[in-house]
């Protein structure tokens, strides 16, 4: 069973300045592609096959479609509720890593058995 890769896009795209506060929705949607190449590669830097991706977006950035390799949930409220409820959905013993940067996500996913990395380990 591959890993689980839970990413919280609200997190990852906003650790960057690059603008993406004026098209959240644009913004959200090129880090989705970015995993899909990054899925597609097998993510050798964390993973020894293929992870499934699941992005989460929240607020404005909802509307994004998936694309092959990238599962999109949409948060109808809380993205962090939202993600804390894909972790608690995986199947029993499967690996899930999360990636974000929010200290509190990180102890609600990690008292759930998830593992969690920074936004850096998914942006090229």
């Amino acid at each position: 069973m591959n890993t689980l890769l839970v990413v919280d896009s609200a997190n990852v795209v906003g650790s960057v300045p690059d603008g993406w506060w004026r098209d959240r929705l644009g913004a959200a949607g090129r880090l989705r592609d970015r995993l899909a190449a990054y899925a597609a590669a097998g993510a050798p830097a964390l993973f020894a096959e293929a992870p499934e991706v699941v992005l989460v977006v929240e607020g404005a950035a909802r509307g994004v479609a998936p694309v092959p390799g990238v599962r999109v949930e949409e948060a109808s409220g809380s993205g962090d509720d939202a993600i804390v409820a894909v972790v608690a959905g995986r199947a029993p013993g499967r690996r899930c890593v999360v990636v974000t940067a929010d200290r509190e996500l990180r102890a609600r996913v990690t008292a759930l058995g998830a593992e969690v990395t920074g936004p850096s380990a998914v942006q090229t």
